[in-house]
C-alpha cells in the first residue's frame, strides 16, 4: 500500500506531477495497470490541490474580513 502522505508537497509541486499524469494518461500509451495507478496517484493529487486552494481561500478571506473589506469568491461552474 502506497503512503499517501509521506512526504507533503507545495501545491506546485503536486499541480505539476498532476499535469504530467495526465498528459501521459492523455497519450494512451500506457499499460492498463500503470494507467490505474497513476489515475489513483492524480485523484490523490488532485484532492491535494483542491485542499491547498481551499485553505488558501479561507485565509483570504479572514485577511479580508479582518480589514473590514467585502471578499466574493466567485463558485466555478465546473463544481
Amino acid at each position: 500500500m502506497a503512503k499517501e502522505k509521506a512526504v507533503e508537497k507545495t501545491f506546485e509541486e503536486s499541480l505539476a506531477e498532476l499535469e504530467e499524469i495526465v498528459q501521459r494518461l492523455e497519450r494512451g500509451d500506457v499499460p492498463l495497470e500503470e494507467a490505474l495507478s497513476a489515475f489513483q496517484e492524480g485523484m490523490v493529487l488532485s484532492k491535494q490541490c483542491q485542499d491547498t486552494l481551499e485553505k488558501a481561500e479561507k485565509t483570504l478571506t479572514k485577511v479580508m474580513t479582518a480589514n473590514d473589506e467585502e471578499v466574493a469568491f466567485e463558485e466555478s461552474e465546473e463544481n
